[in-house]
C-alpha cells in the first residue's frame, strides 16, 4: 500500500533468543535466523543466514540475488525451499495451499515429501499428497529465466536427501531431469511442475507458449491438453495510481473505486471526467517528471565530477510539453531495448523535428553477470549521448520504485519491444495504461489481451518468426512507421479551438476503461483463489 512504512521485526524463541532454522549442506550445516515484515495485513518472512554461526561464505547466501555461481545459487534455493518449509513449521504455520512463483523454491517439495516419509507414508504416497496442494507458476520462457544444475552438483548436494526419500540416485534424479545439448541437467521447474497438481502461466499468450515448452513431460498428451492454465498479471492499483489520478477517479468514477477497481461497469463513468480536466492531470504530471529530470541533472553539476555531456543526458533539456516516451525495465537481451536504434538517421530526424519533436526517457538495469544487457545499455547512452540527438534522448540512472512511478505517471506513450514470445506477462505498461498512458507495445504477453486497436498502438502482429533478423527488421520499420503517421500527428495536430488533443484524450479514456479492471491485483487475486487456491484447497490432504 502506498505510503506504508515496513520494517524487519525479528523473531525470538521462547527465551528471547533469535529463532533459527537449519539446513545441511556438503560438509556443514547452514543457519538462518527469521524476520517479519508486516506489509498491510500480511506477514513477510525472511530469512538471514549473516550469523556467527556460518562460515564467510555462508553468511552471505542471503546477501545478494541471482548469483552466477552455481553452488551458492543451489546452496541459496535449498535454504529458501527446504529451510523455508522448516521456518514456516518453527512458526507453527501449516499451510493448506503451497504456492511456489516460479521454480527458485521448488525444493520445498522434497521437504515436505521427507516430512510424511518420517510420519510413515511410503514415497509414492507422499507425493500424492504433497501434488494436490501444491501450485506452481511458471515465468520466463527464456532459458536463463529457469533454474538448472548440472548433475554432479546435484550428487554433491543431494546424496544424503534421496536415501532419506527411499530412492536410488537414478529415481532421484528423474525428478528434475532434462536432457540438454550438452548433457542432462537437473531442472527446477521441471521439478515443480512434476510435484505439482496445480500449475499456471502468467498470461494466455504465455499459458500457450508454456504449455508447447513443457509439452515433453506429458508425451501422452497434445500440446493444447497439457495441464497448465494461465492467470494473467495484475497490479496493485494503490501502489501505481498518481494521486491527481486519484483524485480525478474518486470525483468521476466512485469514491470508492480502489475498492471496484476490477468492476467494468465503474469505468463506464470515465466518459464523464471533462477533456480539460483530464488533460490538466495529464500536463501536471509530465512537469512533474520533467522537475524531476531537471533537478537530477542540476544536483550532477553541482556535484562536479561529471562530464557535461552525462548532464544533458540526464534531461536537462527535457520539455514539459514535447510528446514523450517512456522505456523503462530490466536490460535483457530479448527485451530489445536497442530496436528503436535500428536506423538511426531515422530516429533522429524523427527525434528532432522542430515542429514536433519527441523526447524518449530510458531507465533500468542489467542483471549482473548479463555482459549482453550492459552492451545494449552502454548502447543506447552512446545515443543518449550523441548531440546530434539533440538531447532528446535521456537515460536516468539508478533506477528504482520511485523513478518508475515518475515515469509510468508522467509520459505520453509507453514503449515495450521485447522479442514475441518471451514477454511472459509484463506489468510496467499496466502502470502506465492505470495513469491514462498509452501503450505502444509488441503484441507480447499481456498487452496482446489488453490492446483493442483503440486503447493504444501495436507492433508488429499476432504471428512468431523462425528468423530474428527478420523479425527485428519488421517490428522496427513498424515503430518507425506509426511513430511518424499515427502517434506523432495525433498529439500535435488533431487539436480542438481551445488547443485540446480530443482524440488523444479519447484514447486516454478507452485505455482506463479497458485495462483498469481487467489488469488489477483484485482481479487477478480472485482468479487465482477460483482457479487454483480452491481445488488446492478442497483437496488438501496434508495431514
Amino acid at each position: 500500500m502506498t505510503g506504508v512504512q515496513t520494517c524487519a521485526l525479528p523473531i525470538l524463541d521462547n527465551d528471547e533468543k533469535p529463532l533459527l532454522i537449519s539446513v545441511d549442506l556438503p560438509g556443514r550445516t547452514v543457519y538462518a535466523r527469521i524476520w517479519q515484515v508486516n506489509v498491510g495485513r500480511t506477514f513477510l518472512y525472511l530469512l538471514d543466514s549473516d550469523l556467527e554461526q556460518n562460515d564467510p561464505n555462508d553468511r552471505q547466501l542471503t546477501s545478494r540475488l541471482y548469483s552466477n555461481d552455481l553452488e551458492v545459487r543451489i546452496s541459496q534455493e535449498i535454504l529458501l525451499g527446504m529451510g523455508g518449509v522448516r521456518a514456516l513449521r518453527a512458526l507453527g504455520y501449516s499451510p493448506t495451499v503451497w504456492h511456489m512463483n516460479e521454480g527458485h523454491s521448488a525444493f520445498l517439495t522434497l521437504e515436505r515429501i521427507d516430512e510424511l516419509i518420517k510420519k510413515g507414508k511410503t514415497f509414492e504416497e507422499s507425493v500424492e499428497i504433497v501434488k494436490k496442494n501444491n501450485i506452481f507458476t511458471t515465468h520466463t520462457p527464456v532459458p536463463a529465466g529457469n533454474d538448472q544444475f548440472p548433475i554432479w552438483l546435484i550428487d554433491k548436494y543431494f546424496s544424503q536427501i534421496w536415501p532419506k526419500l527411499n530412492l536410488s540416485r537414478e529415481q532421484f534424479i528423474e525428478l528434475g531431469n532434462q536432457a540438454q545439448a550438452w548433457g542432462d541437467t537437473f531442472v527446477m521447474p521441471v521439478l515443480a511442475l512434476k510435484l505439482s497438481e496445480h500449475r499456471n502461466a502468467v498470461s494466455e499468450l504465455h499459458g500457450h507458449v508454456s504449455r508447447k515448452m513443457w509439452n515433453w513431460l506429458w508425451t501422452d498428451r497434445k500440446e493444447e491438453e497439457v495441464p497448465i492454465t494461465h492467470i494473467t498479471n495484475g497490479i496493485h492499483t494503490g501502489t501505481w495510481i498518481a494521486r491527481q489520478t486519484n483524485l480525478l477517479f474518486q470525483k468521476y468514477i466512485a469514491p470508492n473505486w480502489t475498492e471496484l477497481v476490477d468492476d467494468p461497469d465503474i469505468w463506464e463513468n470515465i466518459e464523464k471526467i471533462p477533456d480539460h480536466e483530464l488533460w490538466a492531470v495529464r500536463k501536471h504530471l509530465k512537469r512533474k517528471l520533467t522537475v524531476y529530470c531537471n533537478e537530477i541533472a542540476r544536483q550532477k553539476w553541482q556535484r562536479g565530477g561529471f562530464h557535461p555531456v552525462q548532464v544533458v543526458a540526464s534531461g536537462v533539456l527535457m520539455e514539459p510539453y514535447s510528446l514523450t516516451i517512456g522505456f523503462a525495465r530490466r536490460f535483457a537481451t530479448y527485451k530489445r531495448a536497442n530496436l528503436i536504434l535500428r536506423d538511426y538517421e531515422r530516429l533522429k530526424k524523427i527525434v528532432t523535428n522542430a515542429r514536433m519533436p519527441v523526447q524518449i526517457i530510458f531507465s533500468g538495469k542489467a542483471h549482473p553477470a548479463d555482459e549482453p544487457g550492459k552492451l545494449i545499455i552502454q548502447e543506447i547512452y552512446r545515443a543518449v549521448k550523441d548531440a546530434k540527438m539533440g538531447g532528446r534522448l535521456i537515460f536516468l540512472e539508478d533506477y528504482d520504485m520511485n523513478i518508475a512511478r515518475l515515469l509510468v505517471q508522467g509520459v505520453d506513450v509507453w514503449l515495450n519491444t521485447p522479442r514475441r514470445p518471451n514477454e511472459a506477462s509484463g506489468t510496467s505498461g499496466m502502470k502506465a495504461a492505470l495513469n491514462g498512458v498509452l501503450n505502444f507495445s509488441v503484441l507480447d504477453g499481456w498487452w496482446r489481451e489488453g490492446y483493442n486497436g483503440n486503447n493504444g498502438w501495436s507492433i508488429g502482429n499476432d504471428m512468431e518468426y523462425q528468423n530474428t533478423s527478420e523479425q527485428d527488421e519488421h517490428d522496427a520499420n513498424e515503430f518507425y512507421d506509426k511513430l511518424e503517421n499515427e502517434i506523432i500527428p495525433l498529439y500535435y495536430t488533431s487539436r480542438s479551438a481551445d488547443n485540446l488533443p480530443n482524440e488523444w484524450i479519447a484514447r486516454i479514456k478507452e485505455t482506463i476503461k479497458t485495462n483498469a479492471p481487467r489488469f488489477s491485483t483484485c482481479r487477478m487475486v480472485k482468479e487465482y483463489m477460483d482457479t487454483l487456491y480452491a481445488p488446492a484447497i478442497e483437496n488438501n490432504i496434508d495431514k
